[in-house]
């Protein structure tokens, strides 16, 4: 049985990230408001995402381009709750640092 061959456009689709699979959304805190002053934007993303889909991510639902992106990721915690184990889910949040006049609504 012969199978389809994947064409460029094909491979293309499959790597290029959906922006709801990649950015859960906004981290919506107080240090994440501050930091919105000096123009740095925190969002909470997929475990899996990395730098690459998170900058195309951004691209794409904020129409801004990234100058740098740190990610840091939280690692689930085991806790002890009214005597029972229990566990914190991870996550991991994307700082994104835009320039000078770029902004991003969120709104």
């Amino acid at each position: 049985m012969a199978t389809k061959k994947a064409t460029k456009k094909d491979v293309a689709e499959a790597k290029a990230p959906v922006v709801a699979s990649v950015i859960i959304g906004p981290r919506v805190t107080e240090k994440a408001a501050y930091a919105t002053e000096k123009n740095v934007y925190v969002f909470n993303v997929e475990r899996s995402a990395n730098k690459i889909q998170i900058r195309k991510a951004i691209k794409d639902a904020y129409k801004v381009t990234p100058v740098k992106i740190a990610v840091v990721v939280s690692k689930p915690k085991t806790k002890v709750f009214r005597g029972n184990l229990g566990t914190q889910s991870g996550s991991k949040k994307a700082y994104v640092y835009l320039k000078k006049g770029d902004t991003i609504d969120l709104n």
